[in-house]
């Protein structure tokens, strides 16, 4: 803009009568017009360079829109992971001390007659199917059991610890491995929304959506069954399929009406409004 008031300037000294005084008249007419021509195209130039710039800044403002818009869903899926993991904590100490108090209670068997100290009688003393196993009997299998379920928690936290660091092709594997391990863990649909999860964090969404759907497949009355559709959604609305996107969240709220991912899925519908 001071470009164009200093060539306006000119253009006004130049038509000046004063200024064509220096010259002839058919001279200072001749260089009046050349410069006046001059400052015109220079006008013209001007007014689209102005324009390029102008074009260049909606261009830039719209790529910063852009990357903020990114920004906040990925915001919005580390809200999400983390929200996933503090509940799935919560569940798995629940899960941890009803079952350490359940083999607390079998190996105790505080009303059997070798714990309470009270005589076998005679008549079915050697009766081999009706007596208790004997105390180092329990107690090995007791020790077994917490060896196969402490390397099976073992396996689960190893895979885990890389997810919640960031190292999500590395989790996916480990995950994998831990799910032909132990396929009947009471961890397995944890396992495998993890992975989708991870798949979700590597913006590899066809994958994603395919590993929650088995896990929805395969465990339809899991906790993770819900959250597994709340993450179809939000791949699918990545992938800008919104009508889908749109469908999946209502297909959450109709299955698993009660789950804090319908609250979720409802809220996403009200924003979308």
């Amino acid at each position: 803009m001071r470009v164009r008031a200093l060539l306006l300037s000119l253009l006004i000294v130049v038509s000046n009568p004063g200024y064509a005084g220096l010259f002839g008249d058919k001279e200072a007419r001749r260089q009046i017009a050349d410069q006046q021509a001059l400052i015109s195209d220079l006008f013209t130039r001007i007014t689209r360079l102005e324009e390029v710039l102008d074009n260049q800044a909606l261009l830039n403002f719209h790529t910063q829109i852009e990357a903020l818009r990114q920004d906040i869903n990925k915001l919005r899926g580390q809200i999400e992971v983390l929200v996933n993991e503090n509940e799935l904590t919560q569940k798995r100490q629940r899960d941890f001390y009803i079952d350490l108090d359940s083999r607390l209670r079998r190996i105790e068997q505080p009303d059997s007659p070798a714990m309470s100290g009270s005589p076998v009688p005679s008549d079915i003393a050697g009766a081999e199917s009706d007596a208790p196993p004997p105390v180092a009997a329990v107690d090995a299998s007791a020790a077994s059991v917490a060896t196969t379920e402490a390397a099976e928690n073992g396996a689960y936290e190893a895979a885990y610890d890389l997810f919640k660091a960031g190292n999500y092709q590395g989790a996916i594997t480990r995950f994998q491995n831990f799910l032909t391990s132990y396929p009947a863990s009471r961890f397995a649909p944890s396992a495998l929304y993890w992975i989708g999860n991870a798949y979700y964090a590597l913006r590899d969404f066809d994958n994603a959506i395919e590993t929650q759907r088995n896990l929805i497949k395969a465990f339809p009355d899991s906790a993770k069954a819900p959250d597994a559709l709340l993450n179809i959604a939000s791949s699918q609305r990545e992938m800008n399929k919104i009508v889908t996107s749109k469908r999946t969240l209502e297909n959450l709220i109709a299955r698993y009406p009660a789950s804090d991912a319908a609250d979720k899925a409802r809220q996403r519908l009200a924003n979308r409004k």
